[in-house]
């Protein structure tokens, strides 16, 4: 039996997640802030549901996140 609803399916974080998680598991310091993560999320560093904010907020591709943090040891 398929399940085609769950192959496609990436999941997404929230903005302020990751803020927590770059402060938390101090990937980079001092933090990055709230505004920078919104313009990487415009100009397309961190991939996104969408174009703009959800009403949830930004929604970022929790695999596009983890590229950009492995990106900063690739350095």
């Amino acid at each position: 039996m398929k399940r085609p609803l769950y192959n496609d399916l990436r999941p997404k974080i929230r903005l302020s997640e990751i803020e927590k998680m770059i402060r938390v598991h101090r990937i980079i310091v001092p933090p990055l802030s709230r505004a920078t993560l919104v313009r990487m999320c415009e100009d397309g560093t961190l991939e996104t549901a969408g174009n703009a904010p959800t009403k949830l907020g930004w929604l970022v591709y929790e695999d596009s996140f983890r590229r950009w943090a492995e990106s900063l040891d690739a350095q």
